[in-house]
């Protein structure tokens, strides 16, 4: 690959992490102003309908498309995918921003890589080191720091406690996602061979659906939603900038550049995310945000070397 198309594979991913660090202020602009679930649903319906006219361009260029998996044992698997990647990600993601501040959530979901490494043991047969349980105890109290010492001291210390672990459980939940993925990936127990985006696409599919009746549910207890502009705006945002083409953008990503390098830049997530909360939410900065963020890297890149290690042993 030549240094020029490089470099704009560089800048893709630069525009992934800043649309997904945005994506903090805009969810919490999203969860204060609709019903958490009703908002996380109507986000995934607009998504399911971009992702298929995706589809329907793809199949009018002559390129073959999976619509739907196929095999029992494939929609088991995306199925479990989908109550981790979509329900329980949604329902800790949106209903957490309506407590904590953006910047902080933001902060505190680098956390994941540590989760994924450490669920990889039971799903996946890696070993866990003492190393690992430092990284996770380092990562732990940057949480702490991020959680209890924050700057948007507008928000009640209890709400910010409620709301940041929620936080954690979206991140867990988006831990146990991506080694079911990668499982799926992998192709293990006869499970059919299919392409990143083709198994977010499927797993947001069932996750739609998974998501219906609990917007039901809330449209029984307050009645039909009246979304204001602004929501819409969320909503959009959400759906067609931070999921459908950030993930075609990170797709591109891991393929020209490598899966680890294209991870990499999810470090830059939380700058977006504090700024987004800053120039959307009139959010504060202070320097405990920062020595929360290092210490959170630092437990996530112990446990990530360690388990580096351990695979080329």
């Amino acid at each position: 690959m030549s240094n020029g198309k490089q470099l704009r594979v560089h800048g893709l991913m630069i525009l992934v992490v800043f649309s997904w660090g945005m994506a903090w202020a805009v969810g919490r602009i999203l969860a204060l102003g609709l019903p958490p679930m009703t908002g996380a649903w109507l986000r995934y319906v607009l998504t399911m309908v971009l992702f298929y006219l995706w589809f329907v361009g793809r199949a009018l260029k002559g390129n073959e498309v999976n619509w739907l998996p196929t095999g029992r044992q494939t929609w088991r698997t995306l199925t479990l995918i989908a109550i981790t990647g979509v329900l329980g990600y949604q329902l800790f993601f949106m209903n957490g921003m309506r407590f904590t501040a953006a910047g902080d959530a933001s902060l505190i979901i680098t956390f994941n890589p540590i989760f994924t490494v450490l669920l990889a043991a039971p799903m996946l047969g890696q070993q866990i080191t003492r190393k690992m349980f430092v990284g996770l105890f380092c990562g732990f109290i940057g949480v702490a720091v991020v959680t209890g010492w924050s700057p948007n001291t507008d928000i009640p210390f209890e709400d910010r406690i409620l709301g940041d672990f929620m936080i954690l459980l979206a991140s867990l939940n988006w831990a146990m996602t991506t080694n079911n993925t990668k499982r799926m990936m992998e192709q293990r127990n006869g499970e059919q061979k299919a392409t990143t985006l083709e198994i977010v696409v499927w797993y947001s599919l069932i996750g739609t659906v998974l998501l219906t009746p609990f917007a039901a549910w809330e449209t029984w207890q307050h009645g039909i939603p009246e979304p204001t502009l602004t929501d819409w705006y969320a909503i959009i945002y959400l759906a067609a900038i931070s999921t459908v083409l950030a993930y075609y953008w990170f797709a591109i990503g891991v393929e020209k550049l490598g899966a680890t390098a294209a991870s990499s830049y999810i470090f830059l997530m939380p700058v977006f995310g504090v700024l987004g909360g800053v120039i959307l939410l009139n959010e504060n900065i202070g320097w405990t945000l920062l020595l929360g963020f290092i210490l959170i890297v630092i437990g996530v890149r112990v446990v990530q070397r360690e388990s580096e290690a351990l695979r080329t042993a």
